[in-house]
């Protein structure tokens, strides 16, 4: 990949350690940053100079702030955060239950409140700015059937993302968020089991469906998105604060 420097910068990834988080934190590494990956699953083995894993639940708030002084403790400072940690539950909206609900929305709404608090705190008082990302989803601009939680909670990510441009602008610190389309990932891959069973469809009905909605012809690979996440935290991007831009393949146009 072409890298834009980030040489010297330090980041946080959330949900780091597999999938979209994986690519970008592989992505940043060789753009020259310094990762600390905070994930509920981490192999320490994969520990250097450059790279530190921290095993973090996103809900806790105690987990967190304890982790993200950490990160300034071991790298000195601190940069660029990276929300991507997120999960799905598949249901039919009259059907979704309780626990499924308060599960989506702590790990993909609270987390990314969580983090972006205790992150921006620390940016404002080092004060020389910093990029804070959010990955969202293009379900965070429409309505998908079976996705009622992650919807309802990718569309919180991308409101929370606004509202913190707008406060932490004078701050010298840009708050944007990414909109992944279909990305191939293990979770995409539960995803058409569990929905090809909803919907009395296989996984491979469901995953042609998904090819024949993409104007470009093809789904995501991690990597896509990871491009799209290193723009945001480089100097190329300084003029823009409060986006969710869509990586959808054309999918998504608004």
């Amino acid at each position: 990949m072409y890298c834009m420097d980030l040489t010297g910068k330090v980041a946080i990834v959330t949900g780091g350690a597999q999938g979209i988080g994986k690519a970008i934190v592989d992505a940043f590494l060789e753009c020259g940053a310094k990762v600390a990956v905070a994930d509920r699953e981490i192999n320490t083995e994969n520990s250097n100079e450059q790279l530190v894993y921290f095993q973090t639940d996103v809900t806790k708030s105690d987990q967190v702030d304890k982790t993200v002084h950490k990160v300034v403790e071991h790298f000195g400072r601190l940069d660029i955060l990276v929300n991507n940690a997120g999960i799905s539950k598949m249901d039919y909206a009259i059907d979704i239950k309780e626990a499924d609900w308060d599960l989506v929305m702590d790990v993909n709404a609270k987390g990314v409140y969580l983090y972006s608090q205790a992150v921006a705190r620390i940016l404002k008082q080092q004060g020389q700015g910093g990029k804070i990302i959010n990955i969202s989803s293009q379900a965070g601009k429409n309505g998908y059937r079976l996705m009622g939680s992650y919807v309802a909670s990718k569309h919180a990510v991308l409101g929370f993302t606004k509202t913190m441009a707008i406060e932490l602008a004078q701050d010298g610190i840009n708050v944007n968020a990414v909109c992944p389309g279909i990305v191939e990932t293990e979770m995409k891959h539960r995803e058409r089991v569990i929905g090809g069973e909803l919907r009395g469809l296989t996984a491979e009905d469901i995953r042609q469906e998904d090819f024949s909605q993409v104007p470009l012809g093809r789904t995501a690979k991690p990597q896509d998105i990871a491009n799209v996440v290193v723009f945001l935290a480089s100097t190329y991007s300084d003029y823009m604060t409060g986006q969710g831009i869509n990586v959808t393949g054309g999918m998504t146009m608004h």
